[in-house]
């Protein structure tokens, strides 16, 4: 037995500070020659060249860019070593010199290649500069090695220099351009990714699949969702892109893009078909589809606030000095309402407004759900994860058998603390938690309770009908 004492104790969490709950938090699946058994976290804070170093110059690092510029804190990387490689375009030369340059090599990245010489002569004395983001910035000057060959870091292509002719082999302002496609993940590549996440142990509220996807493949992350969310109980929205509409009639492609909708019927996926030119954390400019945009805005937005919103503190709204021009650039309103109707996100402009904006956050749900979009779907992910933490210090509680109506109805009201918390931080506006009467008869064969929770979202804004006229003048 001790001696008698002053002896004390530490209660924590008396100011009630918030724990983790996921909010804004994702994780991107993508292309990238980085190995890692385990998802790689990239910060708000890191520069465009320390994500370039953690994740390569990849699809997946060109990503994660946007989601950072945009708003996001901390994304969790799952890095795909794809099997389906990228490609080198044929190379266009321009000037005097006599000599060649034959780009090959697996592309790591999608980039747009221009090798400029800066010196005449021939191999060991010639030399040159060579930019893979369309000009935007050149390496330092380079001598032709006397091999011939050159490789360009962490890009996967190889150069050949090479002679096809008398005089100078290569002139001042020679230049070779080309360009290069993405290595792409297969849709067995994506689900073997998805996988990863059914251990996965930090909460995060969507995930981000890189590159160009398909009906297929949507059909096939619906079927990954809806176990990760039922098995695994990781209540969790996908973030997919639609294959850009390459030498296509866009009404066409909209009709096609409208059909392919009616195939999938999940609320807990979302397609982004819209484009643009983006100048990206590094500089570039790009042609992208503006799904890392979005879920930047994601991560800084509550989860009942739309990324729609175009008050201007709200900070939805992406500058023309960053988003240059959307594209496919001659689409008209028609393609764009077809496109919101069928349930896919797109942006638009305003007249008044000098910003692009989020023009509806559309989810793929079936006809007639309650969760149309990101915010309704948030709330109720957000209420999932919540509810379940609470439950889970329920279980194997013993309970009255006297009164297990009373017990029950007890027990219930441990639930409502956090969604309570939810309504006095404005992400939902009422909630009724209620036990249904009836229980004392099986509750002793089956040990099941029953909770029914019922709650009321915020509402949104979505037009405005102004009616104007003038006032009759006053007798």
């Amino acid at each position: 037995m001790a001696l008698r004492d002053v002896n004390q104790t530490v209660t924590d969490g008396l100011l009630g500070n918030a724990t983790a709950k996921g909010d804004g938090l994702h994780v991107k699946i993508g292309v990238s020659s980085v190995v890692s058994s385990t998802p790689i976290v990239v910060t708000g804070d890191m520069t465009a060249a320390r994500i370039k170093e953690r994740l390569g110059m990849s699809p997946l690092a060109d990503a994660v860019m946007d989601a950072v510029q945009f708003g996001a804190n901390r994304v969790y990387c799952i890095p795909v070593a794809a099997t389906t490689a990228g490609s080198v375009g044929s190379v266009t030369k321009t000037g005097t010199g006599v000599g060649n340059v034959v780009a090959t090599g697996s592309p790591t990245n999608r980039f747009s290649v221009i090798v400029r010489f800066t010196a005449k002569g021939e191999l060991n004395s010639a030399a040159f500069t060579v930019s893979i983001n369309g000009g935007y910035s050149f390496s330092d000057e380079i001598t032709v090695p006397v091999t011939g060959m050159y490789s360009i870091a962490g890009t996967g292509i190889d150069l050949v220099f090479g002679e096809v002719g008398q005089g100078d082999l290569f002139a001042i302002d020679d230049t070779y351009t080309f360009q290069t496609t993405a290595p792409n993940m297969t849709n067995g590549e994506v689900l073997d990714a998805i996988a990863k996440l059914r251990n996965f142990s930090q909460e995060y509220e969507f995930v981000h699949v890189v590159g160009d996807s398909s009906l297929p493949l949507w059909q096939a992350v619906s079927e990954a969702q809806l176990e990760l969310q039922d098995t695994y109980k990781k209540p969790v929205f996908f973030l997919l892109e639609a294959d850009y509409p390459e030498d296509m009639d866009l009404t066409d492609w909209a009709m096609q893009m409208e059909d392919d909708r009616r195939k999938v019927k999940n609320y807990n996926l979302q397609v982004v078909a819209q484009w643009g030119q983006l100048v990206r954390l590094d500089g570039t400019t790009q042609l992208v589809n503006v799904a890392g945009i979005v879920s930047g805005l994601y991560a800084k937005a509550a989860v009942q606030e739309s990324i729609g919103k175009t008050r201007t503190e709200a900070g939805f709204g992406i500058s023309r000095s960053k988003l240059l021009e959307l594209l496919p650039a001659n689409r008209d309103d028609t393609v764009l309402e077809t496109l919101d109707v069928a349930g896919y996100l797109t942006f638009r402009e305003y007249d008044g407004l000098d910003d692009f904006y989020v023009y509806h956050t559309k989810m793929m749900g079936a006809d007639g759900s309650d969760y149309r979009y990101a915010e309704d779907v948030r709330v109720l992910n957000k209420i999932m994860r919540e509810v379940r933490k609470e439950a889970l210090l329920l279980l194997s509680d013993d309970i009255d058998l006297d009164d297990v109506q009373g017990e029950l109805e007890t027990r219930a009201k441990f639930m409502a603390a956090p969604l309570q918390k939810m309504i006095n931080s404005k992400e939902i506006s009422s909630v009724q938690i209620t036990v249904p009467e009836g229980q004392e008869e099986t509750f002793l064969q089956e040990e099941t309770m029953q909770v029914t929770v019922r709650y009321k979202s915020r509402g949104y804004i979505r037009e405005i009908s102004v009616d104007l006229g003038r006032s009759p003048a006053t007798e």
